[in-house]
């Protein structure tokens, strides 16, 4: 026994002086590219321990996430909004105790009304059915809130795309596909799609990338695919096309999109074809008249005089010519990848392009005609009530379905090294998204999300939360007093 301690004791000496070797033999590779490299002067002057600053450079994000920033300090989503998300999605107690930790002094605190006079429970009705597209050939009609906006095959993982269309399904909402194309797996789940058609017109594109008449009615063929949204702009990146990495552009998403495969997919900053609100129009009509389904467009809103002209050229062509609705981005809205200047500072946010689009088509007498859809860091229930007392018909949400697919906002959504599998092609990775639990986790999310819209809803005394209107919601202003959205917005009217 003491001949093997001793033989054990040898080995692992071995071991270590040989470890030992390997890291001094590193550690002078290191030194001697430090010193000898020019580009960067940190790594230069203080060569091996100077690695350590890039090193806890990529690390600090998560370190702020978890043990430094306070619950209501994080973006783009802090972790009280992300810990609700997690709690419904996993249907376990929503509940929080001993008072808020969201400020009620802070400009720009969104706060409901409440009525003395509460709706009861059993006066309590679902949300109304909403019909878009009344002069098609097929509308739709559907009840649900809150829908899962775009997000591409190609941008998100196979296992990503199949729990949302199964959870879609069980929760009765629709899914947007993202400009990406028709995968299968949108349509495994049997859920309503919506197709988006974006500027480089995936799965309805020519050989020239034009818009194809025959692939479009082909995609239409499918009966689970309700709706047609063309995509003029989101609100990460508004006046930049979408953007895809090569190493993320496989066999088989090359053939969904119709574009080679291994090469960067990017998409080109508007549609060539329109030049001009007719143009448009002319475009939603192609696409209704060949499809026979609602046609609308998305849209980030900066300057917004074209509007105005887009809805006097509906009237003067007649209603029946309007877009079927309207899909508002804010400025703050999300994307897997974007230059940084578009994201920070072009656009307007929600709360401004919201009332300013709705007022908008109230003047020109279209607001019945024109159906509005919210997008933009619309995740919990109190913010998709805001929207919908603000105006909106309709919320969909990207990153909320996200966080309950079980997405811990790390931030790497580009670099196909996403660690919970959603937004990469790791099958690795991939393995840790079980299909078939967080498609119920989607299903319990948006379920919770009309829920609480319903709560907010009673509390003001109205009966369901599409009756919720501006008269119910107040904003802190700079003065630390508040002021009705009504009145805020009054100016809009003019």
């Amino acid at each position: 026994m003491s001949d093997f301690i001793i033989f054990s004791i040898d080995v692992f000496a071995s071991l270590f002086i040989f470890a030992l070797g390997i890291g001094l033999l590193v550690i002078v590779c290191f030194y001697i590219s430090d010193v000898t490299q020019s580009k960067q002067a940190i790594r230069r002057n203080y060569p091996v321990i100077g690695r350590f600053r890039y090193f806890f450079e990529r690390q600090g994000e998560f370190f702020r996430q978890y043990f430094f920033a306070m619950d209501r300090e994080e973006l783009p989503f802090n972790r009280a909004e992300r810990s609700w998300v997690y709690r419904a999605a996993k249907n376990v107690d929503r509940t929080t105790a001993f008072g808020s930790t969201q400020s009620l002094e802070a400009t720009g605190t969104v706060m409901f009304m409440n009525c003395a006079f509460p709706t009861l429970d059993e006066d309590a009705l679902d949300p109304s059915e909403v019909t878009l597209g009344p002069y098609c050939q097929a509308p739709y009609t559907t009840n649900s809130l809150f829908n899962i906006s775009g997000m591409s095959f190609g941008a998100l993982s196979k296992p990503a795309v199949r729990a949302l269309s199964r959870g879609a399904k069980l929760a009765g909402c629709w899914m947007n596909t993202g400009e990406g194309g028709l995968s299968p797996y949108h349509l495994e789940g049997g859920a309503d799609i919506v197709f988006q058609i974006g500027t480089a017109k995936y799965g309805v594109r020519d050989e020239h990338g034009k818009l194809s008449t025959e692939k479009l009615k082909a995609i239409a063929e499918h009966e689970q695919v309700k709706m047609f949204e063309i995509k003029m702009s989101q609100g990460a990146k508004p006046g930049k096309g979408g953007m895809l990495p090569g190493r993320k552009v496989t066999a088989e998403i090359a053939k969904i999109r119709g574009i080679p495969e291994g090469h960067d997919s990017i998409s080109p900053n508007g549609h060539p074809e329109i030049k001009c609100p007719a143009d448009l129009l002319d475009m939603i009509e192609t696409v209704r008249s060949t499809t026979g389904k609602p046609t609308g467009f998305k849209a980030v809103i900066g300057e917004y005089t074209w509007l105005e002209t887009l809805f006097s050229e509906i009237n003067n062509r007649g209603i029946e010519s309007a877009p079927d609705f309207i899909t508002i981005d804010s400025a703050d809205g999300g994307t897997g990848a974007a230059p940084q200047p578009l994201m920070d500072s072009v656009g307007l946010p929600l709360r401004e392009s919201l009332p300013l689009v709705v007022d908008l088509l109230k003047k020109h007498g279209l607001r019945e005609r024109v159906k509005v859809i919210a997008s933009g860091k619309l995740i919990v229930p109190s913010k998709v009530a805001w929207a919908l007392a603000l105006g909106a018909d309709f919320i969909v949400s990207a990153r909320g379905h996200m966080f309950s697919l079980g997405c811990i906002q790390a931030l790497q959504c580009n670099k196909d090294t996403c660690p919970t599998g959603i937004t990469t092609h790791n099958e690795r990775l991939q393995r840790g998204l079980d299909v078939t639990d967080k498609a119920q986790r989607v299903a319990n999310y948006n379920k919770f999300i009309h829920y609480g819209a319903g709560l907010i809803a009673h509390s003001c005394g109205v009966s369901s939360a599409r009756e919720l209107a501006r008269q119910h919601v107040r904003v802190v202003q700079e003065n630390g007093l508040s002021e009705p959205l009504d009145k805020m917005y009054e100016h809009y009217n003019k």
